[in-house]
């Protein structure tokens, strides 16, 4: 049923190439919605059989939703009973670097630390049964939360588990530097920002740009003055909580020659 939304799988430092997803793996109900194949294939099925027109009324909002995941900058997969990935996103290819806590083995989602194996097996076992539950894998700057999400069918049985990867850091270096342009940030104010998001302390920051402290200071002032912040705090605070953005994505995909499966109308 997703095959439209197929997303190259393979390790993440590695191209990817795209790979096709057996419609017999996944689960009908609501995931039938996002069913874009043609209309020589067999209709849709949401709680039941679509007709063939309404099936093809889906084809639209089913690119839109596939382009809507690739422009959502947290790692959202897809994963079945024995955690074969379904689907993964642009983000989650991203984030399965070789020092995430959780590792792609092929078509199987692994954790190569044993007892974050163990937590693994045990969420998508309690996933199975209807159970939401939040992860957490890994250590010290590898540290990360993962939301499981069971989409079960109606009737109850087992389907398919939606992870939900969180972020490794406060603030993305992307969300940093859009919120930089809109309040017209200097190159050199950008650059003090990033460090404060980063946990870096204005002394620590002069000393890395081979600057005085007052002059740090200075630039912190400005920023302040240009975004309304009261403090160094509440300045971190505006761009934590700004929605993510993906461009630099796009050009990491090409760049490593990924290539996406058509989405079929």
């Amino acid at each position: 049923m997703l095959e439209s939304f197929a997303t190259p799988l393979r390790h993440a430092a590695v191209p990817p190439a795209p790979v096709p997803l057996s419609s017999a793996r996944l689960p009908g109900g609501a995931l039938g919605a996002f069913n874009t194949r043609g209309p020589a294939h067999a209709p849709a099925s949401i709680g039941g059989a679509l007709l063939g027109a309404e099936r093809d009324a889906l084809a639209p909002l089913a690119r839109c939703m596939a382009h809507m995941l690739d422009e959502i900058d947290y790692g959202m997969l897809l994963v079945d009973s024995e955690a074969q990935v379904l689907y993964l996103n642009h983000a989650a290819r991203r984030e399965l670097d070789s020092d995430h806590p959780l590792q792609l083995a092929g078509q199987v989602l692994v954790a190569p630390n044993a007892g974050d194996a163990t937590v693994l097996q045990d969420a998508l076992a309690e996933a199975q049964r209807g159970k939401r539950r939040l992860m957490t894998l890994g250590s010290g700057e590898q540290f990360v939360g993962i939301s499981v999400v069971p989409l079960n069918e109606p009737d109850g049985r087992g389907g398919a588990t939606l992870l939900v990867l969180g972020k490794r850091s406060v603030c993305e270096q992307l969300s940093v530097q859009g919120y930089a342009r809109a309040v017209s940030l200097t190159p050199a104010e950008t650059r003090v920002l990033e460090l404060l998001c980063g946990g870096v302390q204005p002394t620590v920051i002069a000393a890395r740009q081979g600057v005085a402290v007052s002059t740090v200071r200075t630039q912190i002032g400005s920023i302040r003055a240009k975004t309304g912040a009261n403090s160094i705090r509440e300045l971190v605070r505006q761009v934590a909580v700004l929605p993510p953005l993906v461009g630099a994505l796009r050009s990491s995909a090409a760049a490593f020659g990924a290539v996406r499966m058509p989405l079929a109308s």
